[in-house]
């Protein structure tokens, strides 16, 4: 994929990491690292499904930004130093601003790069698939699943190791456990990068790739096409009306074009819902019968589609 070398000017955005007590400890070249005195915050138990919690509880100082440094501290330095990581998630209310803090703290600990998605766009099996295809050395996915996603409700985030695959509980306690004890975060002092634009953005030794969140993805399903989709190819060869897929306003809304459309040749109006939204559309990205009743009608109805799906992440 090509990229742009220039980006237009940094987007600023608010962050809840305390940092007017720093203090700059050893930097790589060109960047400064500011040592952000910290404490330990309660209730940072993590499991292999990552970190839940409500948005106002990682919003609160140095919550976040604990967990993160907490991480790093977790790994063996070779696991992450001077290498790439991935950054993307479900597109829900605060992955932007979280975004900014995740940078900032593993340019701090000496990553050489970061791979995140446009918009901070990257459903659960892209992140799998970019750190895979890429030879990253992990990824966070920014998600909480099915909840519904907004000031008021759920944010979530995990850790991808090297295969694509979740931490194992052996990093997870680890994570934990330097949750209790951790005095400071290694934050670099860099502009907030602008996500909105395919590029690259340097900082001295380190620098930020905003990637297109689909292209690895789709790749990887034209490598070893999945059951799904030939089955979908097979409904709606004969009559494309009869195939629907709603996304929910979830993250895969980033996906059901290129994949379905442009690629399978599904009618653009067999897509619902496809636009990724930060509160899902005020719905709740669970597809159920309960809250993807939309669809249930839709396929009930008189000359209903034949085939329908529904999918958040």
């Amino acid at each position: 994929m090509a990229v742009s070398s220039s980006l237009p000017p940094p987007l600023a955005l608010p962050s809840p990491v305390k940092a007017s007590s720093s203090t700059a400890i050893a930097e790589p070249e060109g960047i400064k690292i500011n040592s952000v005195p910290t404490k330990p915050i309660e209730g940072q138990k993590t499991g292999t499904s990552g970190l839940r919690k409500k948005v106002k509880v990682f919003k609160g100082e140095n919550y976040l930004a604990n967990w993160i440094q907490a991480l790093f501290n977790s790994l063996p330095p070779e696991d992450y130093k001077n290498g790439v990581l991935v950054l993307g998630g479900d597109g829900r209310y605060f992955n932007i601003e979280a975004s900014q803090i995740i940078i900032k703290i593993a340019a701090g600990n000496g990553v050489g790069k970061i791979l995140v998605g446009k918009e901070g766009i990257l459903s659960t099996p892209a992140v799998s698939a970019v750190i895979r295809k890429r030879k990253a050395n992990g990824g966070f996915i920014m998600s909480a699943s099915h909840n519904p996603g907004g000031p008021e409700y759920d944010w979530g985030i995990k850790f991808n190791y090297n295969s694509g695959q979740p931490a194992p509980e052996s990093i997870t306690d680890k994570i934990y456990g330097n949750t209790l004890s951790i005095a400071e975060i290694k934050m670099a002092d860099i502009p907030d990068v602008d996500l909105s634009t395919l590029g690259v953005t340097k900082y001295g030794n380190f620098s930020v790739e905003v990637v297109d969140p689909v292209s690895d993805y789709l790749e990887l399903i034209g490598e070893d096409p999945l059951f799904l989709l030939a089955i979908i190819c097979y409904v709606y060869s004969s009559n494309q009306s009869m195939f629907i897929f709603d996304a929910m306003h979830a993250v895969t809304g980033a996906y059901a074009k290129p994949i379905f459309v442009d690629k399978l040749g599904a009618s653009l109006d067999s897509i619902s819902n496809g636009v990724p939204l930060e509160d899902f559309g005020h719905g709740h990205p669970d597809p159920n019968l309960t809250y993807a009743k939309g669809l249930v009608d839709i396929m009930y109805a008189e000359n209903g589609p034949d085939f329908g799906a529904a999918s958040d992440d």
